[in-house]
This record gives structure tokens, C-alpha cells and sequence, in this order.
């Protein structure tokens, strides 16, 4: 077991506040690994950290602004002079405040282009900064494991199906901007295992399937019944994928994307 071991490693995870994320920081910290748990708020991050342990640090980022970036990565290199892990787990995926716009606002015919722009600046760009920012430490060191967290959206298209009602009626399209980006997310995470193979960093996206949370029970079940396991996903079901990616079990697998997603993209 101790090819899973990430002790005395340190691990940055973006995004560390969301659902899945708080779950990456988790899985780090049981496997060893000292966790940076990175997201917007101060406050929040500091106390979810606290809770992880003692030893892991909150800290406020804006993926989007590389001299904030670049201030957290002296701060990290401060405390343990080393980064080993990067996860790039921040992302935008399409909230709207009134319920009753949401199948309006989110039609291709209609949906905004700030909203648009804005997954572009975080879904990829931030990953692209956070990337070069964190990314080159690891590369001046001669190793390191980068994770892009993408999405099965990002390898086929939405099924709007699973968004209509009982009654047949469609509450809600998926817009274009989560499935543009994960997309690029996934070849993104090819250019950089190409270009930083020979400096010992290994870069590989993690493709999770929908969690469930809360959603409505008909939408709930549309998505399970497309899986072959007959569920959506609990945010814990991809712990063990991010520790094998983290860790020396992978050692020999770069440019890859490993897809945990209930057979979702298998049929």
C-alpha cells in the first residue's frame, strides 16, 4: 500500500470548497499529504483546512489573477518548501438565481456571452494559470503530479433528455460553456504531459460522472437509468481514482483521462 502513500507530499486543490472538492481535500489528507486547501474566501478556507488537520493550510486564491497565484505560491513554498500535487479541480458549472429563466437563459439561442466568457476564464484559463504558476515549481524540481478534474461532458455531448420533467417538459437545458470547456480541459492536459514528460511531471485528467445533490427526483432518475450502474454518483465515489493519480501507482500513466462515471460514456 504505501505505492498510495502521498506522505510528507504536498498537494494544492483548487475549488477546495465545492462538493467534490472538499472531498479531493479528504482523500489527500488521509492518504499523508499535506493539503492547501485553495478557494475564494478566506474564512472558509481557513476552517475547512482546520478541520483537515493541523498541519494543512486554507488559502484565498483567484484562479483567474496570476499575481494572486503567484502570492499563494510563495506562501505554500513558505510553509513547505515543496509542491508535489497540483488539482485542478475549480470550475464554473451554470447556476441561475430565478429557477423560473433558468430553460430560457440556458438555450443555445439565448444564453449570455458574459456567462459563456466566464466559464472560459475560470474552467480554462484559470487552469491553464494555475498550471504554469504551480506547474513550473514542479518542473524546476523534476516532479510532480498534475490533476485536471474534467467532466464526461467533455467527451460527449449533453443529453438534454434528462433534463424534462414527468410531464415531458424541459426545465432546463446544459449550456454550451461547460461542455466547451471540459473539452479543452482534456487535451489541455495532453499538451502538458507532452511538454513536461522529460521533467518528471505527470499531468492526467480525472472525468467524473453527475453527483447527486439534491436535484429532482425525475432528474435524478433520468441520470441514473443512462448508467450501467444504475446510480448517480456520491461525491466519495471518486476518492480512490484522485489518490491513484496522486501517487506512485500511477507512476508509469501521463496524458491520460480516467473516466469515473458509472458506464455513463460507455454505452
Amino acid at each position: 500500500m504505501e505505492l498510495f502513500s502521498l506522505k510528507g507530499k504536498t498537494a494544492i486543490v483548487t475549488g477546495a470548497l465545492g462538493l467534490i472538492g472538499r472531498k479531493h481535500c479528504e482523500a489527500l489528507a488521509l492518504a499523508g499529504a499535506n493539503v492547501v486547501v485553495a478557494d475564494t474566501n478566506a474564512e472558509k478556507t481557513a476552517a475547512f483546512a482546520a478541520q483537515l488537520g493541523a498541519q494543512h493550510l486554507g488559502l484565498p486564491i483567484d484562479v483567474t489573477d496570476k499575481a494572486s497565484l503567484e502570492a499563494a505560491l510563495q506562501t505554500v513554498l513558505a510553509r513547505y518548501e515543496n509542491i508535489d500535487i497540483l488539482v485542478n479541480n475549480a470550475a464554473i458549472n451554470d447556476m441561475f438565481e430565478n429557477p423560473a429563466m433558468a430553460k430560457e437563459l440556458s438555450a443555445f439561442e439565448n444564453y449570455p456571452l458574459e456567462a459563456f466568457q466566464k466559464s472560459l476564464d475560470v474552467n480554462v484559463t484559470g487552469v491553464f494559470l494555475c498550471s504554469q504558476v504551480f506547474g513550473s515549481h514542479m518542473a524546476q524540481n523534476g516532479s510532480g503530479s498534475i490533476i485536471n478534474i474534467a467532466s464526461t461532458y467533455g467527451m460527449v455531448g449533453p443529453d438534454q433528455t434528462i433534463y424534462r420533467n414527468e410531464c415531458g417538459e424541459q426545465t432546463f437545458y446544459k449550456s454550451a460553456a461547460y461542455p466547451v470547456t471540459k473539452g479543452a480541459i482534456i487535451n489541455f492536459t495532453r499538451f502538458l504531459a507532452a511538454y513536461w514528460g522529460d521533467k518528471g511531471i505527470r499531468v492526467n485528467t480525472l472525468s467524473p460522472g453527475g453527483v447527486e445533490n439534491g436535484q429532482n427526483e425525475f432528474f435524478i432518475q433520468n441520470y441514473s437509468a443512462k448508467t450501467l450502474l444504475g446510480r448517480m454518483a456520491v461525491a466519495s465515489d471518486y476518492q480512490g481514482a484522485l489518490i491513484f493519480l496522486a501517487s506512485d501507482a500511477s507512476a508509469y500513466m501521463t496524458g491520460a483521462n480516467l473516466v469515473v462515471d458509472g458506464g455513463w460514456t460507455a454505452i
